[in-house]
């Protein structure tokens, strides 16, 4: 075992694996064991996967177990301000970070619907091993990932924000005209736009981040945006999502492109105003993150 001599360098190398984890278990349950097959499904199989999401995490607690000691780096007094990570609240005093920390808990409104209804919305037209075709978003985040640096020295910061954002509008748009016969094709598209959806925008934001905090706040300020996003965000965006899917369910069926549409225009309305209240950023580098 050895620490990141260089993490700019070698964290993509490592974080890769995790996603090329998603793909392996996508591609299990669907193709090896077919727990998501219209069968599978009526024979309570998917409970499969919570038993497969619990061995494979207590084996890596015994794992973590293993790795070697990494205490914390004392740099002088810390008090609970800084142990809470609170100061990196001074980085909303800055107006365009705090309009792109407000960005980020909207945006994750439209991305809880895909959390949420992706797979069953695939299961419940017919697209058959759903689960298998859902890792072509795992593929696609993965190669966006390698372009990532390419786009933010071409366009900047904000543009690649707004990328991401119109990827999301226009996922949902093609979910809600798409079917599962001739239409597929549309689907699909869908699918394969996690990567410019996450990438562009979630991970772009992580790069943002740590160029507004500097080294000495990076950390709390990354912990700070995680919390606003997976924490207030997607808790906010289950709850919409949740609503609005059984608006248009009845009898046990979805109207799923009124369910679609939702966050279709949602993800449009916060673009705009992104687009028209975030002023473009000095240029960051786009391996300081990655």
């Amino acid at each position: 075992f050895r620490q990141m001599s260089d993490p700019g360098q070698e964290f993509a190398k490592i974080r890769v694996w995790g996603t090329i984890g998603w793909i392996i278990a996508g591609l299990g349950i669907s193709y090896l064991f077919a727990w998501d097959s219209s069968q599978g499904i009526a024979d309570g199989m998917l409970r499969n996967t919570f038993l497969m999401c619990a061995i494979a995490s207590l084996a890596l607690g015994f794992y973590s177990f293993s790795l070697p000691a990494t205490p914390p780096k004392a740099d002088g007094p810390v008090g609970l301000k800084e142990v809470l990570g609170l100061d990196a609240l001074a980085l909303l005093k800055d107006r365009n970070y705090a309009i792109f920390f407000i960005a980020s808990i909207l945006i994750c409104i439209p991305l809880a619907f895909y959390y949420q209804n992706a797979n069953p919305f695939l299961a419940e037209i017919g697209v058959t091993n759903p689960t298998g075709k859902m890792t072509l978003g795992q593929v696609s985040e993965v190669l966006f990932m390698l372009l990532l640096p390419v786009f933010i020295h071409r366009f900047g910061i904000k543009k690649t924000l707004l990328i991401g954002m119109l990827a999301w509008a226009l996922r949902y748009a093609l979910f809600a005209f798409g079917n599962a016969d001739e239409m597929v094709f549309m689907l699909l598209i869908g699918i394969a736009l996690h990567g410019v959806c996450y990438d562009f925008f979630f991970v772009t934001g992580q790069i943002y981040t740590d160029a507004r905090a500097g080294e000495k706040f990076k950390s709390s300020a990354q912990g700070m945006i995680t919390l606003a996003t997976y924490g207030v965000g997607m808790l906010i965006g289950f709850w919409v999502a949740g609503h609005i899917t059984d608006h248009f369910a009845t009898n046990g069926a979805h109207d799923w492109q009124g369910i679609w549409m939702f966050p279709a225009v949602f993800a449009v309305a916060v673009l705009i105003l992104f687009m028209l209240t975030f002023k473009n950023s000095k240029t960051v580098n786009p391996t300081s993150t990655l």
